[in-house]
C-alpha cells in the first residue's frame, strides 16, 4: 500500500490559538487528535522519527474529513521558529550575476571578463572551499501569505527565494553522508535583503553587515508548509520560482547550488549543533534584483513557488510614513 502524501503547517482562526495540522489534499486535520501532547509543530519536532510515523498514519487514515485549508490562516510551519542559518553565494549563476551587477573584481574589467573571473572563482571554491554561513533572527519570520513590510531604514530591498531545510534531530559533527538523515523535510523561504545596509563604509575592514541587512520584521515569508523529506526524493532536482507582479523573476534549479543541504549541514554542525526546527535556508539562485534594477515597493506582489512545496503569496507594504 502507498503512503499518502502529506505536509505539515500550522493553522489557526480568529480568536482560536494555533495548532498543528497535516494537509492531505488540501484539507487540514489537527495532529492533536493522534498526538495530544504535542501542541505544536516544534514539540512534533522534537521526537520527529515518532511523530512522523503517527501523522503518516493519520494521513493514511484520513477519507475526506478535515477543513479547506483555505478557511484558517497560515502561518511559518515551524511554531515556535527556531534559529535561522543561511548560506550565501551558494548559487553559480547567481554570483556571476551579483558579481557583474556591482562590477566586483578587476577595475576596469569588463563584463565578460567579470563573468569569466568570478566563473573561475566560484568553480574553484566549490572544489576545494567551504560554504558561506550566516545566522539571522527566528524573530523575523514571517508567512507565506503575512504582508512584507519595507522598513523605513535603508533602500534597494531585494527578494532572494531559497530552498528551506527543516531539521529534525540534533546533530553535531555529522558527515555529509549522513547528513540528510537529520532532515525532517523542506519548505518555502524568501530571504529578503536591503542592499544598501549590506555594506559598512563607517568599518570597511569588517565587510558586510548581514544583521541589519537581512533581519527586519517579516523578512524571511516562510510556508506554506513543511513538506517530510521522504517525499522530496532529490533535494537538488527542485524548480525554484519567484514572481513579482506576475513576471518570472527568478527560475532556477536547486542543481546549480555550488554545496548542497548535506555539505551545508556538515559543514554548520562542525562549528555548533543544529537543533530539532532549526532552518537551513540554501541560498538564492539568479534572478534578483539586483541583476533586474528592480527592488521591491509597496503594493508589489511576489509569488514564490518550489516545485512540490507550495506557494507564497505576500504583499509588499512600505514601513515610510508617506506625506
Amino acid at each position: 500500500m502507498s503512503e499518502t502524501r502529506f505536509a505539515l503547517g500550522t493553522f489557526s482562526e480568529v480568536g482560536q490559538s494555533p495548532f498543528p495540522g497535516i494537509v492531505v489534499d488540501g484539507r487540514v486535520y489537527d495532529t492533536r487528535t493522534t498526538l495530544p501532547h504535542a501542541a505544536t509543530v516544534s514539540a512534533l519536532l522534537d521526537d520527529w522519527d515518532t511523530s512522523l510515523e503517527r501523522l503518516q498514519h493519520l494521513a493514511d487514515r484520513v477519507a475526506g474529513d478535515g477543513r479547506p485549508v483555505g478557511e484558517f490562516h497560515v502561518s511559518a510551519p515551524v511554531q515556535p521558529p527556531g534559529q535561522i542559518f543561511a548560506a550565501g553565494a551558494n548559487y553559480r549563476e547567481h554570483i556571476i550575476q551579483i558579481t557583474v551587477a556591482h562590477r566586483i573584481g578587476t577595475p576596469g574589467a569588463t563584463e565578460a571578463e567579470l563573468r569569466e573571473q568570478a566563473a573561475r572563482e566560484t568553480d574553484e571554491r566549490a572544489a576545494h572551499g567551504d560554504p558561506y554561513v550566516w545566522v539571522g533572527v527566528p524573530g523575523a519570520i514571517s508567512g507565506p501569505y503575512d504582508e512584507v513590510i519595507l522598513p523605513a531604514v535603508g533602500d534597494n530591498h531585494d527578494w532572494e527565494l531559497e530552498l528551506g531545510v527543516i531539521i529534525g534531530r540534533r546533530t553535531r559533527d555529522v558527515s555529509v553522508e549522513q547528513a540528510l538523515d537529520a532532515v525532517a523535510g523542506y519548505t518555502v523561504c524568501n530571504d529578503l535583503t536591503t542592499r544598501t545596509l549590506v555594506g559598512r563604509n563607517d568599518i570597511p575592514m569588517m565587510g558586510t553587515d548581514w544583521m541589519r541587512a537581512k533581519n527586519s520584521p517579516t523578512f524571511y515569508p516562510t510556508g506554506p508548509y513543511l513538506t517530510p523529506a521522504k517525499f522530496v526524493p532529490d533535494p537538488l532536482d527542485l524548480e525554484i520560482t519567484l514572481r513579482l507582479n506576475g513576471t518570472i523573476m527568478q527560475k532556477g534549479s536547486t542543481s546549480d547550488m555550488l554545496f548542497g543541504p548535506a555539505q551545508l549541514i556538515s559543514y554548520i554542525s562542525s562549528y555548533t549543533t543544529l537543533q530539532p526546527g532549526d532552518m537551513v535556508i540554501t541560498g538564492s539562485p539568479a534572478g534578483n534584483g539586483s541583476h533586474h534594477g528592480r527592488f521591491l515597493r509597496s503594493g508589489d506582489v511576489m509569488e514564490a513557488e518550489i516545485t512540490g512545496l507550495g506557494t507564497q503569496r505576500t504583499v509588499c507594504r512600505s514601513a515610510r510614513i508617506e506625506g
